[in-house]
């Protein structure tokens, strides 16, 4: 990847800045409706799925900001959680004549139509982060190594409660929940964390009292925090009148807040009920923060600049005539395909390396976390 870290740290610098983006579809640099010709000048359009995440502004404002930087000009539109407004948004953006599409799926299985679309005006896509299925046209998918994310909390959750390398210990009260069953990444986070988790599970070490273990059971709809804090709230109320929750396996920093919320209302973190490990992901200020005060456990951080940056390469080489690009050609099969891909690493953060890891580097300000 082309001196990928000299182009973070201009990213670095870039992402304090105040967010100005507009939700739809106006040319962010008021640039022309159509370009046509070289790649040089040439419009991308970037659909990301809502700005009630502060991930995905940050995902949106570096993906533009990579771009722009590049010559390009883009065009970016966020689909607050509706799947018809996404593919209604994406269709805006082929007939303003869009060159490349970079689009964060809501619902991963509604995008057959719209990219046939793009195919047919020779718009090549870009999958970012959620791998569109059941379509041949995705040309490449730009993501972190999502069955890693799992792994990472399963064995965060094992060493906290101190299961690995075998003994006695146990038996430990978990449940579990997942991310949005209309999200790819749903399967491979919580593949991850079970090929962890499931042989402590199955030896009787870890215990799942609500009886909640198949992953259409502990789903979580758009990865609401609010539907997760309500799940738990049944859970706790259903299955532990007496028991304790040692852990909780939260895919996402949103839904560990509605489950630390329901925790807490229950009595956890007072007198002698301590909270249990709470894992997350993302990276999140109120995540951070709450993982400072010693609430969540852990989240797994994904430097979503350098995605950004995979993403922009991809459209970048594409344009020019060139192969992005890529280290898996074997994993990510959407049901039409295997979509080519660039997967970067996750990392664990707990309150003993987040300095390091997230302020240090930048993508977080001291000041966030005051």
């Amino acid at each position: 990847m082309r001196n990928r870290r000299a182009a973070l740290a201009t990213l670095a610098g870039a992402a304090s800045l105040a967010l100005t983006l507009t939700a739809c579809g106006q040319d962010s640099e008021g640039g022309s409706e159509e370009d046509k010709g070289g790649a040089e000048g040439a419009t991308i359009g970037i659909a990301m799925p809502t700005k009630s995440s502060e991930r995905w502004i940050a995902d949106g404002d570096n993906v533009r900001k990579d771009l722009e930087s590049r010559g390009y000009r883009t065009k970016l539109v966020f689909g607050e959680d509706d799947p018809d407004q996404q593919v209604s948004q994406i269709e805006n953006l082929i007939t303003q004549g869009v060159r490349a599409l970079i689009v964060a799926a809501i619902d991963n299985k509604s995008m057959n139509n719209v990219l046939q679309q793009a195919k047919d005006a020779d718009i090549p896509v870009i999958s970012y982060d959620r791998l569109i299925l059941g379509t041949e046209n995705v040309d490449y998918y730009a993501s972190f190594d999502n069955e890693k994310v799992g792994e990472l909390q399963g064995t965060y959750i094992v060493e906290k409660l101190g299961l690995k390398g075998g003994g006695e210990k146990g038996p430990f009260s978990i449940e579990l929940f997942a991310g949005s069953n209309d999200d790819n990444n749903t399967r491979y986070f919580f593949q991850g964390a079970m090929n962890v988790l499931q042989p402590y599970i199955d030896e009787g070490q870890l215990v799942v009292r609500s009886e909640q273990t198949e992953l259409n059971q502990v789903t979580t709809l758009r990865w609401d925090g609010g539907t997760a804090q309500k799940r738990m709230d049944d859970i706790l109320t259903s299955a532990y009148r007496s028991e304790r929750v040692d852990a909780v396996l939260s895919p996402y920093d949103g839904i560990s807040i509605g489950i630390l919320s329901s925790l807490k209302s229950d009595g956890y973190g007072t007198g002698d009920k301590p909270l249990p490990v709470v894992t997350g992901q993302d990276a999140e200020v109120a995540s951070v923060k709450s993982i400072i005060a010693g609430q969540q456990s852990m989240t797994v951080y994904k430097d979503t600049r350098e995605l950004a940056q995979v993403a922009s390469d991809m459209v970048d080489a594409v344009l020019n005539g060139e192969e992005p690009e890529v280290n898996d050609t074997e994993t990510y099969d959407n049901g039409a395909k295997v979509v080519p891909a660039y997967l970067l690493e996750p990392v664990a953060v707990d309150k003993g390396n987040y300095k390091e890891i997230v302020v240090d580097s930048g993508y977080l300000e001291e000041s966030d976390l005051d």
